[in-house]
């Protein structure tokens, strides 16, 4: 959907940052975790590789289908219990691998198969290596998450390591599009687990200085503005019309600063149409706006604000006005067991020659971690993929110096959850 942009990287100008402290006192690393992140990197790199030459718009049912498999293929030779779930709208098919272990801890861990990239991008953006980046369209968003979650799981089975109750692994064919066929069923088994780990990627160092994590992302919606007038000709009797797009323009001009008197809330209107031929006075007009909040209701605040500004003031008598507002994807704000696991993964972070980690507070864009969420019932800890830039954009790329402290990073949490 034309709403759905979510620049990690780019909420830095906006987030609210909680630093990490250059007193915080670094623990030791765990010698056997660390080397063997180190041993996989470049599995990982071929595991990228592989992935994006797959190339998964959102739309490209082949390349899903393709992702699936692959996804699937991996789970299923790290011993989980694979299904594919239809998604409920679009072209994609969900893919959920199920662990079982010995311990009490119930832990899932999502990721997205699909790219904003439109077929044959790696023509023009190839896969490749040039100092500390690894280029290639979705590498990063989210290809890179996809990596993390299976090669970390990979290190911990040449540990042994069984002491959870479950890990459910969710990778869905539709994030880029709001999660519109896997929203709900993220949601659901959410509420199944006691923590979900997102890997949505950090922004990279080049940009951002620090790796991050995130404590909050935001909803999305679709606001519609529909205006009805009355045709005429636009020749000969155009007084005996009233012209739709006239009213419309007047309303997207009063309406453009209102989300401001709705704390929590964004709206943009991105989109417009009206009219069907040239001389005719257009009886109809309809226009789009792409919606953000960080605050699950501020959507319905802001729909009945827009209305009452739209009904106290008419530019062309006698036409109707409404407004709609379809919310997409929910607002993510972790809560204290949410920011609990962040401080620890800060703390994990600094074994590793004290490298930092920044707790983000928020971005404009959303995340499936709004779905998991949502019920309150799980801890959420979103953006543990890799480092990198260019999300949504031309010349996507990872640090490749991202892998092996991101491994090193799910492979302590996922230990640590486990054994809390």
């Amino acid at each position: 959907m034309p709403f759905h942009l979510r620049p990690l990287a780019t909420a830095a100008a906006v987030a609210l940052t909680l630093a990490t402290s250059s007193a915080m006192a670094a623990g030791t690393a765990d010698a056997s975790l660390l080397a063997a992140a180190r041993a996989a990197q470049p599995a990982v790199v071929q595991s990228l590789k592989e992935m994006v030459s797959i190339e998964s718009g959102s739309t490209n049912a082949a390349g899903l289908a393709q992702m699936a498999d692959y996804t699937g293929t991996r789970l299923q030779a790290l011993g989980a219990q694979v299904e594919r779930l239809p998604a409920t709208k679009g072209p994609g098919t969900i893919i959920k691998g199920t662990f079982t272990g010995t311990g009490k801890r119930r832990i899932m861990l999502i990721a997205h198969m699909d790219t904003v990239y439109p077929a044959n991008t790696l023509a023009t953006q190839p896969i490749r290596e040039e100092g500390n980046r690894l280029y290639g369209p979705g590498i990063a968003d989210d290809k890179g998450g996809i990596a993390v979650i299976l090669h970390s799981l990979e290190i911990l089975k040449g540990t042994g390591w069984r002491d959870y109750a479950q890990v459910t692994v969710l990778f869905n064919p539709d994030e880029e599009v709001g999660s519109v066929g896997s929203g709900e069923i993220i949601s659901a088994l959410a509420d199944q687990h006691d923590v979900v780990l997102s890997c949505e990627p950090t922004g990279a160092k080049a940009v951002m200085k620090t790796e991050a994590v995130l404590l909050g992302a935001s909803g999305t919606a679709t606001a519609t503005m529909e205006v009805k007038g009355r045709s005429a000709h636009a020749g000969a009797a155009p007084e005996l019309g009233r012209n739709a797009l006239l009213e419309l323009a007047h309303q997207l001009q009063q309406t453009r600063d209102v989300a401001k008197l709705v704390p929590g809330s964004q709206l943009n209107w991105t989109q417009a149409t009206a009219g069907k031929v040239l001389n005719q006075i257009p009886e109809s007009a309809v226009a789009y706006g792409d919606v953000r909040f960080t605050a699950n209701g501020t959507a319905e605040k802001l729909k009945v604000a827009l209305q009452d500004k739209v009904n106290a003031d008419r530019l062309i008598p006698d036409t109707q006005v409404t407004v709609s507002l379809g919310e997409s994807r929910p607002a993510f704000v972790a809560d204290a067991r949410g920011r609990a696991l962040a401080r620890r993964a800060q703390e994990i972070y600094a074994e590793l020659e004290a490298r930092q980690l920044t707790l983000m507070e928020g971005t404009g864009g959303g995340t499936d971690a709004g779905f998991a969420g949502r019920s309150g019932k799980a801890a959420v800890l979103e953006s543990l993929g890799l480092a990198g830039f260019g999300f949504h954009a031309r010349d996507e790329y990872i640090e490749l110096d991202s892998i092996v402290p991101r491994l090193y990073l799910m492979t302590r949490m996922l230990g640590e959850i486990a054994r809390d």
